[in-house]
């Protein structure tokens, strides 16, 4: 820790941050370090600065992310707002920093009549967040347009990396350790691009059938092989069930809102809730989505 005070940095740095400010679920206690970066350059500056025992974690829009309430040992990167180029290459190319919005992404490449590209209008988080778990919406997903990405290591070093060098799969990229995404290069096809009109009815009726603009993480459990995880959980009559502050939505079971007291806790419940009712009523393992870190605070478990 003292070497990272005494670095010239030129981000912002901020230690026992809490987590609730930077989740859409509005939860999690407080990470033990906390930093924004000017640009890659001093990203890369500070990640060589962290010991090497310091845990790195990553966050953007924090839509698919759970922070216990005990709070993030650690060292929490934050690309909201940096990390935000986006560029056209040739032959229907285009370049894209971690931090970009996946809907701005959807946008642009509207504007430039590449395509498909739409499905990333319902990605509720950044391309980074995208690329690690192979995020997807309408039917698309992040991976099949990737060409190639740039990671960041422990060293502070940006390496490219082939797309055959990962294994993809539903909402999973098996990637090696101790390597993070900074930005990836897609590729589209010239005139294939649907309007911005068809981006706002896609959107449109997410908002009709998605309860947007209430905190929540976006969809809590991957689906599993030939049905849904919302439909699982709706027969399981698990719609409206609540601990704590934490809701299943009645507007679509795969969402779990917080109210607006809700803990950490009272979310890790409930999922754990759902998973158990749906393997007792239905025989089906729910995987959760979303990305639990951190401690739980003290006397809960």
């Amino acid at each position: 820790m003292t070497a990272l005070s005494d670095m010239s940095l030129r981000g912002e740095l901020r230690h026992n941050e809490p987590m609730s400010e930077h989740t859409s679920w509005r939860v999690g206690g407080a990470a033990e370090l906390w930093y924004r970066p000017a640009d890659l350059d001093d990203l890369g500056a500070f990640i060589a600065g962290v010991p090497q025992d310091m845990d790195i974690h990553w966050v953007g829009l924090g839509s698919n992310l759970l922070v216990r309430d005990g709070g993030l040992p650690g060292a929490v990167i934050s690309t909201h707002k940096v990390l935000d180029r986006i560029a056209q290459q040739r032959d229907g190319r285009v370049y894209v920093q971690a931090g970009v919005a996946c809907a701005k992404l959807a946008r642009q490449c509207s504007r430039w009549g590449l395509g498909p590209a739409e499905f990333f209008a319902g990605i509720p988080g950044t391309i980074g967040g995208a690329l690690a778990m192979n995020a997807g919406a309408f039917g698309g997903e992040t991976w099949e347009r990737v060409i190639a990405v740039d990671v960041i290591g422990r060293d502070g070093e940006v390496r490219r990396r082939e797309r055959n060098e990962y294994e993809i799969s539903y909402r999973q990229v098996v990637a090696p350790a101790e390597e993070w995404y900074v930005g990836a290069q897609f590729g589209f096809d010239q005139g294939a691009a649907t309007g911005r009109e068809a981006i706002r009815e896609l959107l449109a009726r997410r908002k009709a059938t998605q309860p947007i603009g209430l905190p929540s993480c976006g969809s809590v459990f991957r689906n599993p092989p030939d049905d849904h995880a919302a439909r699982l959980i709706e027969t399981a009559g698990l719609k409206g069930v609540a601990i704590g502050g934490a809701r299943v939505s009645e507007m679509h079971a795969n969402f779990i809102i917080n109210e607006g007291e809700a803990s950490a806790a009272d979310i890790e419940q409930l999922i754990a809730l759902i998973q158990k009712v749906v393997a007792e009523k239905h025989g089906v393992e729910l995987m959760a989505e979303v990305h639990v870190v951190g401690q739980h605070a003290e006397g809960t478990v």
